[in-house]
């Protein structure tokens, strides 16, 4: 098969390594530890020191889940006869649309529950796109995407049906 004419790779973004989190969870631990020093030894101290511990598993377990969670691709894929998107989720399902890109409509919602709400409608369905992405990326997004749509109708060789 040939190469696309247009090839994305959405992924969610990341605001901190691996080894931020380290340093992050490191300073809150500290953090935490701080009021027990004084306290060493006493009830009190005793008594807080499970609120603490609980604090920081939390935190542990909120950033291993937003590592999870980034692992989402969407994979955007287009050929003069030929639109799809590939949508992995962080458990492995794999979940796929295709169209034909003279009847594929990017669509840029204004007015829904989420801002610059991005939707392609084809094939039947409608789907969304880069959900995980901010306002201004999925802008450029749809921007890319008409672009590339409507280059693909103007090809010489494009036949419309």
């Amino acid at each position: 098969m040939e190469a696309p004419l247009l090839a994305l790779s959405l992924r969610p973004n990341r605001s901190l390594s691996q080894r931020g989190v380290t340093w992050v969870m490191a300073l809150v631990a500290l953090g935490l530890v701080m009021p027990l020093v004084p306290l060493g030894g006493t009830g009190a101290g005793w008594g807080m020191l499970p609120f603490l511990v609980a604090a920081l598993a939390g935190l542990a377990w909120a950033f291993r889940r937003s590592f999870e969670d980034g692992r989402l691709t969407e994979e955007f894929r287009l050929w003069p006869d030929l639109v799809t998107v590939e949508r992995i989720e962080p458990n492995g399902t794999v979940q796929r649309w295709h169209a034909n890109p003279f009847w594929v409509r990017p669509r840029l919602i204004e007015n829904a529950p989420v801002e610059k709400y991005l939707t392609l409608t084809g094939n039947g369905r409608e789907i969304e796109l880069g959900a995980f992405l901010s306002p201004g990326e999925r802008v450029e997004l749809f921007d890319e995407i008409s672009a590339a749509l409507d280059r693909l109708k103007t090809l010489p060789s494009a036949e419309s049906p």
